[in-house]
């Protein structure tokens, strides 16, 4: 079904073809080496992979990372998350369905005492990003013996779902180039260190008191890690949210959303909605945009989104409606999301009455920020391990960030271990806590723009940490403050030097926030240089193309005049220009490629009161409501272990990965502080491994270890 697959993107190349026979419920499908089966499933036009056993409620990914248990399929016989299991040719999958049966007791089995390997090493790290790799490369550069695990197939944690460029520094984080790019980078780098070993497919699963770590290996082999110290750069998992509907399929965080079209190249869905202005939602609907889905609109509860301005004014320019004050009431469908109801909020974040807006549409993109995924450091340091975070582990953060918070982690981790470095830390911390910065407050333009000559237009007015277009101009025409990356930059021509129109600025800008105009011709009208990422097949030199400003205010069709690549930027971004008139062109930001949706008529049959989200699911795997949870509290229990056994939330397949959070968050609500509540114990073993994996079970046909 190749209308589920992207078969052209503006950024990454579509090579590999899907040639690998697996079955679904006994139907043929195929898939691409090394996918996995969710993603398979979904290019296939599944995305109902079960029913759950409780109210027959449909099943299907919801983060695509191992975190959760929607995904649950029976894949050979043996259940498995369908998003962390690559397909093997002639692999036989079935639906979830019901309850387990549990395998016939066979005097044919015997259990033989595990004779489990044991790697030491002077540093484990648990974790392959940005944070794990940048702390590897400093323990490498030393010569200190480090093993780097991941529970991926490849590295680079969240950066190779990234095919946006990066904010910062460009000398010190890559600013300019794209998440893949800077993954690449940092893989290459650790991998010519000798005293750096790397597991792929590797899966922390536990620390234990007798300080070794636990790993699962290539879904086959375990064995334990005795480390002298353990960085933990296990990165983040995303917040659920909780409302009506909230776990039918097409129901996706936004990493899940990103895994399957900008890592595996599926296209989920053809109509989009997001939740959430942060930074994750807004650029995980441009990387919808950039696969050719249309993007209904995105609602932000506060009133501004809290990513960068840069990263919304891309969804504006292109049509996109942002609905700030607004929240998600409900998802409405039966196997499959097909509207989404939103509304207007007070400043309490209540909704509104009256303020209903419905939308169609089949996926709804739920990024409503991020939790530490810190379970193995909390654990490693309750059981006396010399331990480090680094990285969304220790604190949320940008990936920029996450580089020099590894960087800092390891020379400190080398130290420890008696090595001698004379990295200045301190410069780095603060190069850290720029990068990690919110961004500053909007101002608007200041410069009165000449209609004679040619010059760059910066049409970012939000102070963040970036400097590329002052790095790559030829001419160092472009200007940053060096003494802090946040403040805005800046053209400063002289009578000896002018922009030559190079385009290099306007394809290196990670917000797309430049453009070139040309007012030489003097005839009324200019030329106006702006940047391009969407699919190349929709412009051509002749057309007309709709034009907009940064507020997605359409200023008319205009004739595009000149498509061109700029040498050293061949990955994707065209230069495209367009024959203005003059008055407008300094305003000319970017291009209309979203048909704008209008909501439709809606006349609410809900009580908007103060339980609306009563309904909505807290725990996915045990199917526990917000309203259970919610009496519970409003009786007076404060211990989550009592909520444990009344409901069974948090006992599930996931191990309160998605729904403990969500459990104090409603305990805040109810106006509880979190210091009132006991907070449960984590179960030992993080992540699920057959039982015949941890305990040698072998069949007497079987080989057993020595």
């Amino acid at each position: 079904m190749s209308e589920f697959r992207i078969k052209s993107h503006p950024i990454i190349e579509t090579t590999e073809d899907a040639n690998i026979l697996f079955f679904w419920q006994s139907k043929p499908f195929y898939a691409r080496p090394n996918e996995m089966l969710s993603s398979a499933l979904m290019a296939n036009g599944v995305s109902v992979f079960s029913h759950h056993p409780v109210d027959g409620s449909p099943q299907g990914i919801f983060c695509a990372n191992g975190q959760c248990s929607q995904c649950m399929v029976i894949a050979d016989g043996i259940p498995v998350k369908s998003c962390m299991t690559p397909v093997k040719a002639g692999m036989c999958v079935e639906p979830a369905e019901g309850l387990p049966t549990l395998p016939q007791v066979s005097e044919n089995y015997s259990f033989v005492e595990p004779n489990i390997p044991v790697t030491k090493t002077d540093v484990l790290i648990i974790g392959a990003g940005p944070a794990g790799l940048s702390a590897a490369i400093e323990l490498g550069k030393l010569g200190v013996d480090c093993l780097v695990i991941d529970d991926k197939d490849r590295l680079g944690g969240k950066l190779v779902l990234q095919t946006h460029r990066f904010f910062g520094s460009t000398e010190a984080v890559f600013a300019g180039s794209r998440g893949t790019e800077i993954a690449k980078k940092l893989e290459s780098s650790v991998r010519a260190l000798p005293s750096v070993k790397i597991w792929t497919r590797a899966t922390a699963v536990g620390v234990f008191s007798d300080k070794v770590v636990g790993v699962f290996r290539d879904d086959q082999k375990y064995e334990l890690v005795k480390p002298k110290v353990l960085l933990v750069a296990t990165g983040a998992r995303e917040k659920s949210l909780a409302f009506p509907g909230n776990t039918l399929p097409g129901i996706y965080g936004a990493g899940a959303f990103q895994t399957l079209v900008n890592r595996d190249l599926v296209k989920p869905c053809k109509n989009l909605f997001v939740i959430g202005g942060g930074n994750v939602g807004l650029i995980a609907a441009y990387h919808a945009i950039q696969a050719g889905i249309h993007v209904a609109g995105l609602v932000e509860a506060a009133p501004q989104c809290g990513g960068y301005k840069v990263h919304m004014d891309k969804l504006v320019r292109t049509g996109v409606p942002i609905y700030t004050s607004h929240t998600v009431l409900k998802a409405i469908g039966d196997e499959h999301v097909e509207q989404v109801i939103i509304a207007q909020v007070d400043k309490n974040f209540q909704p509104i009455k009256g303020t209903e807006k419905l939308y169609d549409c089949d996926t709804v993109l739920i990024a409503v920020g991020l939790d530490p995924v810190n379970e193995f450091y909390r654990r490693a340091k309750q059981f006396g391990f010399s331990v480090h975070a680094a990285g969304d582990a220790k604190a949320i953060a940008e990936a920029s960030a996450a580089i020099f918070s590894g960087k800092i982690a390891g020379v400190n981790i080398a130290r420890e271990l008696g090595y001698e470095t004379d990295a200045d830390t301190q410069a780095w911390q603060s190069l850290e806590d720029v990068l990690s910065s919110r961004p500053g407050n909007i101002e608007k333009t200041k410069v009165d723009f000449p209609h004679e000559g040619m010059y760059p237009v910066m049409h970012c007015t939000q102070e963040i940490p970036c400097n590329p277009c002052s790095t790559v101009c030829p001419k160092q025409l472009i200007k940053v403050d060096k003494s802090d990356l946040r403040h805005l930059p800046y053209y400063a021509s002289s009578s000896t030097d002018q922009c030559i129109n190079c385009g290099r600025c306007v394809a290196v800008c990670p917000g797309l926030a430049v453009s070139i105009v040309d007012f030489r011709k003097q005839n009324g009208k200019a030329l106006v240089s702006l940047p391009y990422e969407q699919d190349p097949e929709m412009i051509a030199v002749g057309n007309m193309i709709e034009v907009t400003n940064t507020d997605g205010i359409s200023l008319g069709n205009y004739p595009i005049t000149e498509i061109r690549k700029i040498a050293g930027f061949r990955d994707g971004t065209r230069v495209v220009t367009i024959e203005t008139p003059a008055e407008i062109a300094t305003e000319a930001a970017g291009f209309l490629i979203i048909k704008r949706d209008e909501p439709k008529p809606f006349v609410s049959e809900m009580e908007l009161v103060e339980n609306l989200a009563d309904d909505a699911f807290i725990c996915r795997c045990e199917r526990v409501t917000a309203g259970e949870i919610r009496k519970l509290i409003r009786e007076g229990v404060r211990d989550i272990n009592q909520i444990k056994a009344k409901t069974k939330a948090s006992m599930g397949a996931c191990g309160g990965k998605t729904c403990l959070n969500m459990i104090k968050r409603l305990f805040q609500s109810e106006g509880i502080s979190l210091d009132e509540v006991i907070e449960t114990p984590i179960r030992p073993v993080f992540v699920e491994v057959p039982l015949h994996i941890l305990g040698n079970i072998k069949s007497d046909k079987e080989e057993t270890h020595d």
